[in-house]
């Protein structure tokens, strides 16, 4: 059974930065994807970035462009996204998922860690 657990986010004001990581256990990952999505109040979830686990660069949704990273380490079994020049749109509650690379739904996820933004 894949786990992810989620750690960090927090509180920032506009324009600093926040990260937070998502370790993963249960498998060996490298025929996955991972992914981060987010949930703000009163809308549907989704999508932030993503990667192949085993490989290749990650992929970002417009709105974080240029402004999200995000980075795995493989030893640790761990994912980071790095958010700067936060926004208060970026508020929500940021997810961590995963599938297999054969599947299109993300159909592991983790408990989710809240990140606030404040203008």
């Amino acid at each position: 059974q894949v786990q992810l657990v989620e750690s960090g986010g927090g509180s920032a004001q506009a324009g600093g930065s926040l990260s937070v990581s998502c370790a993963a256990s249960g498998r060996t990952f490298s025929s996955y994807y991972v992914g981060w999505f987010r949930q703000a109040p009163g809308k549907e979830r989704e999508f932030v970035a993503g990667i192949r686990w085993s490989g290749g660069s990650p992929y970002y949704a417009d709105a974080v462009k240029g402004r999200f990273t995000l980075s795995r380490d493989n030893a640790k079994n761990t994912v980071y996204l790095q958010m700067n020049s936060l926004k208060p749109e970026d508020t929500a509650v940021y997810y961590c998922a995963a599938r297999l690379s054969s599947v299109l739904v993300y159909n592991y996820w983790g408990q989710g860690t809240q990140v606030t933004v404040s203008s």
